[in-house]
């Protein structure tokens, strides 16, 4: 492999660091250029595809930085389609890798112009480095988009929410085939935890709302606010005179003997009450709150 000279370096340095250097309206008339012939370098490296002359360095660095723009343009198309997390200038400095490989494998007697060549150069590059980002099996991929295309179709046929026995039809795939696609694309789309937005004032940081300590995650809120509501719901149900030792005993804590005599019954009844009142109290949760270890 040839190493980079340092003009091929400076034209990945220029097209990463100050991407604002390459001009829009120059990209755009590179684009309206694209049909037309070659010229300049391109041009007489063509002419001279019979004569044995080997392009030189100097040639090969005007021609280079005479296709940056191409890189930008191809590298900004593709980036439209993109995430907001992909860097552009990434994929820049990566299509100016392809467009270098471009140029050393032209074979000009094939008359293909150059121009025609880079791009698909520059295009695989850039593909083939966001394809290596990727976590996810193609495959995987491909189903999402199917799934996601026989919606939008079954909704532009049927003008409403398809079921998913129409989506398993419009992909002609049975009802357990369908839900296996499903479990395979579950989760295949992440979500960032940070806004990269500073305009929208209801964009927000989700880490500043999660929790560093295990017993503050939304999980567990959500998990303990049902326990609660299933034990109010229980205690409600309860005769009044339960519901007031268990008050007694469990909120103000107070003793046996001392809740005796506000209620007026000898204390071993209030033991037996206590102990009725816990035990209805299981028997509610088991049948609603099943674990393990039990209540």
């Amino acid at each position: 492999m040839k190493s980079a000279t340092r003009t091929e370096q400076s034209a990945i340095e220029q097209s990463a660091i100050e991407p604002s250097s390459i001009d829009q309206a120059e990209e755009e008339r590179f684009a309206t250029e694209a049909e037309l012939p070659e010229r300049g370098v391109a041009a007489q490296y063509q002419q001279d595809a019979s004569s044995a002359n080997v392009l030189s360095a100097e040639d090969r660095e005007q021609l280079i930085l005479d296709h940056l723009p191409q890189v930008r343009l191809i590298a900004r198309r593709i980036h439209e389609r993109l995430p907001e997390s992909v860097n552009l200038d990434d994929l820049v400095s990566t299509g100016v890798v392809g467009l270098i490989s471009a140029i050393d494998r032209f074979d000009p007697t094939l008359n293909v112009k150059l121009k025609t060549y880079a791009e698909y150069k520059i295009r695989g590059a850039i593909l083939d480095s966001l394809r290596g980002l990727d976590w996810a099996p193609r495959q995987q991929r491909k189903r999402s988009k199917q799934i996601e295309a026989a919606i939008s179709q079954s909704e532009q046929r049927l003008h409403r929410t398809p079921t998913e026995e129409e989506i398993a039809q419009q992909l002609g795939l049975s009802i357990a085939e369908y839900h296996e696609w499903l479990v395979e694309v579950r989760g295949l789309n992440l979500g960032s935890l940070e806004s990269s937005s500073t305009d929208d004032e209801s964009s927000r940081d989700l880490l500043r709302y999660i929790s560093g300590d295990d017993e503050e995650l939304p999980s567990r809120l959500l998990e303990r606010s049902e326990l609660q509501r299933l034990l109010a719901e229980s205690i409600s149900r309860m005769p009044e005179i339960e519901k007031t030792v268990l008050s007694l005993y469990y909120y103000e804590e107070m003793t046996l003997r001392e809740i005796s005599k506000i209620v007026r019954l000898h204390e071993s009844r209030i033991s037996q009450l206590k102990s009725q009142a816990v035990l209805r109290l299981r028997a509610y949760m088991e049948k609603r709150w099943p674990t393990a270890r039990g209540i």
